[in-house]
C-alpha cells in the first residue's frame, strides 16, 4: 500500500482495510489474468453513493436553482467525460491494475475506465467508513469542478437529461432505465438496456457499459417521442 498513500492524500481519505482500495483499482482484465475478483461490484455502489452526494452538494450550494438547472448539473458532474476528468485531476489513471492487453490499448486513460475506477473508490470509501466519509471525499474531489455561481451553471445536453425533462413534462413522471442482460467476456462485455416511460413505451439499446446503453436508449427514445408527436 506504500506505493498508493499519494492517491489516498489526494483523496483526503485514507482507508482502514486497505485490501478495499486495492480492490477498487482492480479493473477486470486484470482479475482475469490473475484470478482475481474485480472492481465492478464496488463501481455499482460508488454510482449509488456519488449520486446522492453530489445531489446533496448542489441542493444546499444552490438553494435558488430550480430542479431542472440542478439535474443538469448533476447530469453534467456525473457523466462518464467529467468523472474522467476529475480521475485525471487525481492522477488515478497511475495506480489502476490493468491487464497486459487493456494497458497496451491505452486504458490507462480511456475515459470509461478512468470514470468506472473513480466510482469504484468512492464505493469503497463508502464501505469502508459510511456515508459520512463518502460525502466529505466526495466534497473535497468535486470542489474544483463545481461552479460558483447559479450563473456559471452549464447548460449539458446529454440524452438522459433531455428524456427526463421531455417525460417529466408529457408525463409528469422520469423514465426507468433498467439492466436487461450483459453477455461477452468480461474484459468485453456488452449491455443492454432498456428505458420505459410512463405512456408504456419500451426502447432498449446496447453498448460496452450501462451508462453508455442508457445513453443511448435514452436518445432513441427521444427520437421516438419526436417522431410520434409529428
Amino acid at each position: 500500500m506504500d506505493n498508493l498513500e499519494d492517491i489516498q492524500k489526494k483523496l483526503g481519505y485514507f482507508f482502514k482495510d486497505a485490501d478495499l482500495l486495492v480492490l477498487a483499482l482492480t479493473h477486470s482484465s486484470f482479475a482475469n489474468e490473475h484470478g482475481l475478483e474485480n472492481n465492478e461490484r464496488l463501481e455499482f455502489l460508488g454510482d449509488a453513493v456519488l449520486e446522492i452526494c453530489i445531489s446533496r452538494i448542489l441542493f444546499f450550494g444552490f438553494p435558488d436553482a430550480s430542479e431542472g438547472h440542478l439535474t443538469k448539473l448533476r447530469a453534467g458532474l456525473v457523466s462518464e467525460s467529467s468523472l474522467a476528468r476529475v480521475a485525471r485531476f487525481l492522477s488515478l489513471g497511475d495506480y489502476i491494475f490493468l491487464g497486459k492487453g487493456e494497458e497496451y490499448q491505452g486504458g490507462r486513460d480511456r475515459d470509461s475506465v478512468l470514470s468506472d475506477t473513480l466510482e469504484a473508490v468512492l464505493g469503497a470509501v463508502f464501505l469502508d467508513a459510511g456515508y459520512s466519509a463518502a460525502q466529505e471525499c466526495i466534497e473535497k474531489v468535486f470542489r474544483e469542478f463545481i461552479p460558483e455561481s447559479l450563473e456559471l451553471l452549464p447548460s449539458y445536453k446529454d440524452y438522459k437529461s433531455r428524456l427526463q425533462e421531455a417525460t417529466q413534462s408529457l408525463f409528469k413522471a422520469r423514465p426507468v432505465y433498467t439492466l436487461l442482460e450483459s453477455t461477452g467476456p468480461e474484459h468485453e462485455k456488452i449491455y443492454r438496456v432498456q428505458v420505459e416511460l410512463r405512456n408504456k413505451m419500451k426502447i432498449d439499446a446496447r453498448d460496452s457499459s450501462v451508462k453508455k446503453a442508457e445513453q443511448k436508449a435514452a436518445g432513441k427514445a427521444i427520437m421516438e417521442l419526436s417522431r410520434r408527436a409529428q
